[in-house]
This record gives C-alpha cells, sequence and structure tokens, in this order.
C-alpha cells in the first residue's frame, strides 16, 4: 500500500501548490448516495466502510486509502462476500505481523462458524474495526488510533467468540459443574497459525502450546493429543502436504520441550485439503495456515 499511497499523496501536494482541484473520489462518492442491498451483514458492512473511507477521505487526507474502502464498501453494498485485509497487501513489521494474523485467523474462524448470520453487526464492526487496525498499523504513527481500531476489535471479537460458542454447544439440562472441572475433552481444541511458508512457531503460537501444557496438566482423561498440520492453497499440493507435516512437527516439539509424553501424541498432515477459508488455488490465507490441537 506504501508506494500507492505515496504516489496519491504526492499528486495531492502537486495539486495543492499548482491550485488545481482534486475530484476523482468517485468511489466514495458512490458509496455516500449508494442504497445496501444483500444480507443484514453485508449492509452494516457497506455502512461501517462508509464511515471509515469518509473518515480517511475527509479528515485523515489519506486518498488511497479512502478509495480503497469505498470500493470495499461499494462491493458490500452491492451484496458481495467482502474479506477482512490479506495481511500480505500492507507492509508490516515482523510483530505486528504475527499478531494481526493471528487476529485475522480468529475473526476468520468466528465468520465461517456462522458470526455473518447469527450476529450479522457485530460481525461488521469486528470485521471493519480489524480493516482499520491494519491500516492504521502500517502507518504506525498514530497511536491512538491504533489503539481505538485494536481495543475495538479485540472487544466485538470476545463477544462474538462468546456468543457463537455457546450457540454451537447443544441445549443440555442444567447440572452443577464444580469450578475446577476441566472443558469436556471434545472442547479442547487449540489453533496454533503460522506466518506464510513458514514452520517456526511464532510468540503467539507459543502462548497457544502453554495453554495446551496447562490443560493437560489439569486433567487425567486424556489418551491421545491429535496434531494436524494445514497450509493455505500457495504452492503445490506435494509442496503443502510436506509443509503442513513440518508445521506439526514444530508443534509436537514445543510440546515435548515442556514436558508432554510423545507416546501421547499423534500427528497428521492434510496440507492444503481442509480449509477453513474456502479459496482458489495459489491463494495466502492465514487462517487456513495453521496446526489444530485435539484430545481423546
Amino acid at each position: 500500500m506504501n508506494k500507492v499511497k505515496g504516489l496519491m499523496l504526492g499528486m495531492a501536494a502537486v495539486c495543492t501548490l499548482g491550485a488545481c482541484s482534486y475530484d476523482s473520489f468517485s468511489e466514495v462518492e458512490a458509496l455516500n448516495s449508494s442504497q445496501a442491498v444483500g444480507s443484514p451483514f453485508t449492509q452494516r458492512l457497506a455502512a461501517e466502510y462508509r464511515e471509515f473511507s469518509n473518515v480517511e477521505l475527509k479528515e485523515m487526507f489519506d486518498y488511497p486509502d479512502a478509495l480503497h474502502f469505498a470500493r470495499k464498501g461499494l462491493a458490500a453494498s452491492s451484496g458481495e462476500a467482502v474479506l477482512p485485509e490479506p495481511i500480505s497487501d500492507w507492509n508490516l513489521s515482523p510483530e505486528h505481523v504475527n499478531e494481526l494474523g493471528t487476529s485475522r485467523g480468529r475473526l476468520m474462524n468466528v465468520l465461517d462458524m456462522g458470526a455473518r448470520e447469527m450476529m450479522p453487526d457485530q460481525a461488521a464492526i469486528a470485521q471493519a474495526r480489524f480493516d482499520c487496525w491494519i491500516e492504521q498499523q502500517e502507518e504506525n504513527w498514530q497511536n491512538d488510533d491504533i489503539s481505538t481500531c485494536k481495543n475495538d476489535f479485540i472487544s466485538v471479537l470476545k463477544t462474538l467468540e462468546d456468543q457463537i460458542t455457546t450457540a454451537a454447544t447443544p441445549a443440555e439440562p442444567p447440572m452443577v459443574v464444580e469450578a475446577s472441572e476441566p472443558m469436556q475433552i471434545e472442547n479442547a481444541v487449540y489453533l496454533v497459525f503460522f506466518d506464510f511458508d513458514k514452520s517456526l512457531v511464532t510468540p503467539e503460537g507459543q502462548s497457544i502450546v502453554d495453554a495446551v501444557v496447562n490443560e493437560l496438566n489439569g486433567r487425567s482423561d486424556v489418551t491421545t493429543i491429535t496434531i494436524i498440520g494445514h497450509t493455505d492453497t500457495s504452492g503445490s499440493n506435494t509442496y503443502n502436504q510436506r509443509l503442513a507435516m513440518k508445521r506439526a512437527q514444530k508443534v509436537m516439539d514445543a510440546l515435548v520441550a515442556r514436558g508432554v509424553d510423545p507416546a501421547l501424541i499423534r500427528m497428521e498432515s492434510r496440507g492444503e485439503s481442509d480449509l477453513i477459508v474456502q479459496t482458489a488455488d495459489n491463494i495466502r490465507e492465514p487462517a487456513n495456515r495453521r496446526v489444530s490441537i485435539a484430545f481423546e
């Protein structure tokens, strides 16, 4: 985004010095006058992108990003499916790539579990705040704006995760549960996400491994730990099969290093055959670059 942004800002500066006008914001104007159709989610998402693109244009004077998010808003306004921003499209430092990549994976997970249909307003807000966060994080100088977008996103995402998890759990008769009782074994599923074409477990992934170990230490009913490696569709099937196994092996190594008995662990590679987010071939998708950890 930075090269385009620099070009557009340079053009704006030339127009200012030359007293000319800059009137190529038809996308923002079209979004402002559009009547959104489609699902409740796409309609609310169009409204969120409308507000965001106008702020970028009229308050931040960030012309390229105003046009970019206005185009996303127009697509949503017409009822099209619009995804959160891909991490690879933005110039981010490694620590921000890890944090935003993990967060995007969590967001895609709840969206695919039905958040768009069950909680359309909150799902649209979460996506728009994520896009706001990544846009502000690339610029990396307006700390208040970064914090606002990030904190709003995390708050709404937590609400979505809580509600979607509750809704996905079959209703059962009320029962008294001791506060120290561990979760049902079938619910103890963890996801470790990876950078593009990498098998290194990131700091965020290490924290997930820590959570797995804490869960294991609190229970005695686990006979098998299943670790399954996955990739996105970028690359060949053969290459992705190997990469997925490398990721599974790295997670296993991290567990064993923390004292988990390797005899309990079963590894599997599914390569690009089991996607969280369905994409065409050769598409980079952070939510699909993962290892799942489950207990039996």
